[in-house]
């Protein structure tokens, strides 16, 4: 009696029961997940040949910092390894030069 009890075969109407889901993983199938392709990101400074990274341009530097005042990842910005590199330097050289914060005004 006690195992009839505890024993879930699935079918008792349960949703969401970790039972009703065997055979149905990320690999597709009925109900799986589909797989979604991103479009590669392009890094905006390779194509624009002529745009260049400077601390003084704060509307461009500023594109690249959150709201709280991280530096954006390479992986939200699209680009690439050597333009993250300046991105990050000028980011810098703005926040010591006092054209940026370091972090988001204080909200108490």
């Amino acid at each position: 009696m006690a195992d009839e009890y505890y024993r879930n075969d699935g079918d008792e109407g349960r949703g969401g029961e970790r039972g009703d889901r065997r055979g149905r993983g990320r690999s597709g199938g009925p109900g799986g997940a589909r797989k979604f392709i991103r479009k590669p990101k392009v890094c905006a400074f390779c194509v624009e040949k002529s745009a260049r990274i400077d601390y003084k341009q704060i509307d461009v530097v500023r594109r690249y910092v959150t709201e709280r005042g991280k530096i954006r990842p390479r992986r939200q910005t699209g680009m690439c390894a050597r333009h993250q590199r300046r991105m990050s330097t000028a980011i810098k050289r703005a926040r010591h030069l006092a054209l940026l914060p370091y972090t988001a005004a204080a909200t108490r």
